[in-house]
């Protein structure tokens, strides 16, 4: 097990254009993936993006098919590891929902998101994903994608009177959580 450090708002690295993967089902791609999904396991995330552990390919894995700890009356969504993504909204309409982030820990905001998108892109062997979502599973491929632009969600936040420290906003949820 393989747990990698997560870097946090202010690193540099985390503000760049990630690169795309030009090779699939490689060692070197499958040894990521591991560290990637060793290291969210770890913070319970909801999702992981390779920039959040330095490396700038664009790569991003989420879900677990179980209820999150970070999110406990959050839908499921399922495990997934999407490569070069491309995210399609569907329609204007947009949902607003708290977000936090491994990278920006202890806070949570309120992020406006579409409600509803089709994603596509690769998994780690190059087969096709096309998927159409909505809800709490849109907003997590928008935020772990965010990633891959360089965007962090309090970038996103609309309304800062909806962000702040987690143990202030949410009582019961710990802060360690984020």
């Amino acid at each position: 097990m393989t747990v990698r450090e997560i870097l946090k708002m202010g690193d540099e690295r985390l503000l760049r254009v990630a690169q795309p993967v030009t090779a699939f089902n490689t060692p070197e791609l499958h040894a990521l993936l591991k560290d990637l999904d060793d290291t969210m396991l770890a913070a319970n995330g909801a999702g992981l993006a390779a920039p959040q552990i330095g490396v700038d390919l664009q790569v991003v894995v989420f879900g677990s098919g179980e209820v999150n700890p970070r999110y406990p009356d959050a839908p499921v969504v399922p495990y997934t590891v999407l490569i070069n993504p491309v995210l399609t909204p569907l329609g204007d309409e947009e949902e607003e929902g708290w977000e936090g982030c491994l990278s920006v820990p202890g806070l949570r905001g309120v992020v406006p998101r579409f409600k509803r998108l089709r994603y596509q892109g690769f998994d780690e062997k190059g087969q096709p994903i096309d998927r159409t979502v909505e809800g709490f599973h849109a907003r997590v491929v928008q935020h772990e994608c965010d990633h891959l632009i360089g965007k962090l969600y309090p970038m996103r936040v609309r309304d800062f009177s909806r962000f702040g420290y987690t143990d202030v906003l949410f009582p019961g949820l710990s802060d360690t959580d984020d």
